[in-house]
């Protein structure tokens, strides 16, 4: 037997004994004629094999290695990118609440009179004018009563008289007067003007002569002091934590958990209630509508078209704002309608409401129908008397963990 093998094209032949046992590799196939030369034959594929996986599971290791340095590197890239965007949003929310040192009421004021100046809209003598005024403000802690407009309340009560056909009943809450938001508390001040309209009603009613004794309208800053010496008293720890147990000298934001905590350390009965989801179609909340409208009447039937009752107004707070509710509309297709004090609207729009004969056009700022309501969620706070010292101590105690009734 003969085997042709070609080496660097040369053609040799083998001669084989037919009866010499032949070998054939389980590998390459290759045709030895030993037992122990395909032995060492195989071996050395082994050898090649394992040298080869080897090569493989060290680039594998490679890969693998790679791929985490990669994926750690994102990781890390991604916290970053997180973290950033945390502070954005934390810098915007104290920015958006007054809580980013940027200064209070009086700077704000002084900030932005010196704008006007620079823009023409206000002389110089008119700067120092002002500024004399509010620094003597600020000094005896009392409003200066530039933004408040008095009287709307009556002027209210002869325009239902007279006119407002489509409305069947109407009722009113005790004097109001409106304040509006100056160069100094522009933008973050609307709780604090909401409090000094509710104040303003309560001063000018007899039952709370005891509790609110020799008090006057007090300006901002003295109304933020007013809340930190409630803090100190031992209210609501949890809400100044919140706001860093301070207020003076800030332009932070105050709700109804603030009003609240304020009224009760002056011997102010009031209840803050919490309308915490819709209650009707589209996002609206009539149960609102309904608890004001009880709240306000007495007996329905037989009662004079307009009603003017012996009771304050109502706090109204919404996320990024708040209102005041001075009576509510019953209209004769039995709808309800909200009358707010908004102080946002500027005194000259107020004022059109003292014309002798009130115009529909004014009167229509002040509604507030269901469908205008859908925010997701509503706060009041409802005046409903004086608390006794004993009664004042109790709700003290109770605020240490703060709970709004809720409705529903």
């Amino acid at each position: 037997m003969s085997m042709y093998w070609f080496l660097c094209g040369q053609k040799f032949s083998i001669h084989l004994d037919c009866n010499q046992p032949l070998y054939d590799c389980p590998i390459c196939g290759l045709i030895c004629t030993n037992y122990h030369i395909l032995q060492e034959h195989v071996d050395l594929h082994l050898e090649e094999g394992s040298f080869g996986q080897g090569m493989d599971r060290v680039q594998c290791s490679r890969d693998l290695e790679l791929a985490q340095q990669l994926q750690q590197e994102e990781d890390r890239k991604r916290r970053s990118e997180e973290s950033r965007q945390e502070m954005e949003e934390f810098q915007k929310l104290q920015r958006q609440y007054g809580l980013n040192n940027s200064g209070g009421y009086k700077q704000q004021q002084l900030r932005n009179m010196e704008i006007e100046v620079n823009r023409g809209r206000m002389h110089p003598s008119e700067f120092h004018r002002r500024k004399a005024d509010m620094m003597e403000s600020l000094a005896v802690g009392i409003d200066d009563e530039k933004t408040k407009t008095s009287g709307i309340m009556e002027a209210l009560y002869r325009y239902y008289q007279n006119a407002a056909t489509d409305v069947r009943r109407v009722w009113l809450s005790t004097v109001v007067d409106h304040f509006h938001s100056s160069f100094g508390d522009k933008g973050w001040g609307c709780g604090y003007r909401n409090f000094q309209m509710l104040l303003s009603s309560l001063l000018q009613n007899d039952a709370y002569d005891d509790c609110l004794k020799g008090m006057s309208v007090p300006c901002i800053p003295k109304i933020q002091s007013m809340i930190e010496d409630a803090w100190k008293e031992g209210f609501d720890p949890q809400g100044a934590s919140q706001l860093n147990n301070r207020l003076q000298g800030t332009k932070a934001w105050i709700g109804a958990c603030e009003v609240y905590t304020l009224l009760t350390s002056l011997r102010i009965k009031c209840r803050i209630i919490d309308f915490h989801k819709s209650t009707g179609p589209l996002g609206t909340h009539p149960r609102l509508f309904e608890w004001i409208l009880s709240y306000y009447s007495s007996e329905r039937e037989g009662s004079p078209k307009v009603v003017c009752i012996s009771k304050p107004p109502i706090y109204l707070q919404y996320q990024g704002h708040s209102q005041t509710v001075v009576g509510i509309e019953e209209r004769k297709n039995r709808t309800l309608c909200l009358l707010v004090f908004d102080p946002g609207c500027p005194s000259r729009e107020m004022q059109k409401l003292l014309k002798q004969d009130t115009e529909a056009s004014s009167v229509k700022q002040l509604r507030k129908f269901v469908g205008n309501l859908k925010h997701k969620q509503y706060q009041i706070v409802a005046v409903e008397g004086v608390l006794s010292s004993e009664e004042k101590i109790a709700r003290r105690q109770a605020s240490q963990v703060f709970t709004a009734e809720k409705i529903p």
